[in-house]
């Protein structure tokens, strides 16, 4: 029999041996034997790796039956050599190899923080001792008894799916609502579930409340009462060790506070690593990639600061993100005080308000017509799905197209148009043979149009950067929010799911309309957030966009008349022939 399997949702991954699926993806399976709930294939782009075995539907057909060829044409022709499994699969932290550049380092004040140390609070991995699971979490969940922890909560769909496995019976007072045993479930490890099942517990001041309010599209996000921008400027090359180690160091000016201070990759590579794993259903904006070689070339230095001059315009445009404690420590402590700088870290590290208890602290409207109703929001979500889905395809293509673009004006269109500029050379100097004192006129014009066409090649070739370039670090930017949201809908469809659930039970006696009542409630928490952050994206990408093709434009119209000028120049000068 053919080992294949096809993929039923969209999985990324995010540690090395892993690979990442698309849904309704078509894989070839290495062996039908998981591994700790993992499995071990080839995906229809050639990659191999683990993915969870959750994800996926074995397809059990004749081996006779060919794979199409258009997906496995670069598959391996022998076998395959198991790969081993990562170490707990979820590392906390990618160790860089010896010898990496100065991005990857970790020269902090110790060798580890408080976030790798077991036990620890911050962490987005749950305790699964008690329901069977080996892997220690960073933070502890009571396991209650009125809580099922049977087989059938880790069944053969991810937690949020609506075909997930339900609770098993039992009295009223004990078995409910099921869990999801698969730890590596987005809904697991965000604390979603923890939290729905109402086993977080945490005390939140006021001020420290993530408000939700009810604009005229719906769930919003509270805006920040004092709005900033930061600019990111003048990107320098510095040194320590006496001159053994070289960095860039970026200055930053955030407009709140005038004062400049300057940061690293690294401190930016910190700061996003702490709020991807605190805020599970709000976009964190990747970061530029990291690079290996040339990190200190010019172009590569320009680029890199156009990156990270987006990200921190996304980071001061959201309301949660520019509030952040954690942000505004890297916005404001003073480069030359490390001391205050590592308090700040640490205390960021030691947040407790991460997992199930960040939810904890999202305020959301009360009163009449404050409720949700749960098929519309499911509607608009499903909704959103599709929508970024489309929104991926589509930035990918413009992308690649862009960029193909791109490359044919700095070679292709340069090359060509002074190819003719040559040629209308060549024919000046052959009219120059004549000596007609009354033709010189015009072999000077042709000779000027040849040099207007030289000069119209060099406009191709550094056109991109002005108008092409920009339009792809926006897509990159939007292509990394878009990578974010299937694991922000999988939070909000597991705690659908839960709802959905706790219904059932109490339509059959298993289980009391409290608790119920309790789960929904705790639901909606979790689908006004979502919403608000559905809406926020949807507000910055109509404001980003717009922006973007007004300067794309803009700067097309100033490319065609710069063009415009160059012939015009040169068609004077036959006027006096």
């Amino acid at each position: 029999m053919a080992l294949r399997a096809r993929a039923l949702y969209d999985f990324r991954s995010e540690n090395p041996g892993e690979i990442s699926l698309r849904e309704h993806e078509v894989l070839s399976l290495c062996s039908e034997q998981d591994i700790e709930g993992w499995l071990e294939g080839v995906n229809s782009r050639g990659d191999r790796g683990l993915f969870p075995a959750s994800y996926v539907q074995v397809i059990r057909a004749p081996a006779a039956e060919p794979p199409p060829s258009a997906r496995y044409a670069n598959l391996p022709a022998g076998g395959f050599e198991p790969l081993p499994p990562p170490a707990a699969f979820k590392p906390a932290a990618q160790q860089p190899p010896q010898g990496s550049d100065d991005d990857w380092d970790d020269d902090w004040d110790d060798s580890s923080t408080v976030a790798d140390e077991p036990g620890a609070l911050g962490s987005s991995y749950p305790d699964y001792e008690a329901a069977g699971g080996g892997a220690s979490g960073r933070y502890r969940l009571s396991t209650r008894s009125e809580l099922s922890l049977g087989s059938r909560g880790g069944g053969s769909h991810p937690a949020g799916h609506p075909h997930a496995p339900g609770g098993g019976g039992g009295a009223k007072s004990s078995a409910t609502v099921s869990r999801n045993l698969n730890r590596f479930s987005t809904f697991v490890k965000s604390g979603g579930e923890a939290f729905v099942l109402g086993e977080a517990s945490g005390f939140v001041k006021d001020g420290d409340k993530l408000c939700v309010v009810l604009g005229p599209r719906g769930p919003e996000w509270q805006e920040n009462p004092y709005p900033f921008q930061c600019s990111i400027e003048d990107p320098t090359k510095q040194t320590k060790f006496k001159g053994m180690k070289s960095y860039i160091a970026y200055k930053l000016v955030p407009s709140h506070t005038g004062q400049q201070v300057h940061r690293r990759y690294k401190h930016f590579d910190w700061l996003y690593g702490r709020l991807a794993e605190k805020f599970p259903v709000i976009s964190v904006p990747h970061l530029p990639e990291k690079q290996a070689t040339g990190r200190f070339e010019e172009d590569f230095i320009s680029k890199r600061r156009k990156g990270l001059a987006w990200w921190m315009d996304h980071m001061c445009s959201h309301p949660v993100l520019a509030q952040c404690d954690a942000f505004q420590h890297f916005l404001t402590c003073p480069s030359t005080d490390e001391k205050a700088w590592k308090q700040g870290k640490r205390k960021a590290e030691k947040d407790e308000m991460v997992g199930a208890n960040f939810f904890l602290t999202i305020s959301v409207p009360t009163g009449p017509g404050a409720s949700l109703d749960l098929q519309e929001v499911e509607s608009q979500v499903d909704g959103f799905k599709a929508f970024t889905k489309k929104m991926d395809e589509s930035a990918l293509q413009l992308n690649h197209t862009a960029n193909e673009f791109a490359r044919k004006q700095v070679t292709g269109f340069k090359k060509e148009y002074q190819k003719v500029g040559h040629s209308f050379k060549c024919l000046s100097q052959a009219f120059e043979l004549d000596q007609q004192a009354f033709s010189a006129g015009l072999n000077q014009a042709i000779a000027f149009t040849a040099e207007a066409y030289d000069a119209i090649g060099d406009l191709f070739a550094d056109q991109p950067r002005q108008d092409l370039d920009p339009v792809m670090d926006l897509l990159a930017l939007y292509q990394g929010h878009l990578a974010n949201f299937p694991d922000i809908i999988h939070v909000q469809k597991g705690a659908l799911t839960k709802v959905k659930e706790s219904k059932r039970h109490v339509e059959e006696g298993k289980m009391e309309l409290q608790k119920a009542e309790g789960i929904q409630e705790r639901c909606n928490i979790i689908s006004f957030a979502t919403l608000a952050e559905i809406n926020h994206f949807h507000k910055i990408r109509v404001r980003d966009f717009k922006s973007q093709m007004q300067h794309f434009l803009q700067q097309q119209i100033l490319f065609f008349q710069k063009v415009t000028q160059k012939l015009e120049e040169a068609l004077h000068k036959y006027d006096s022939v």
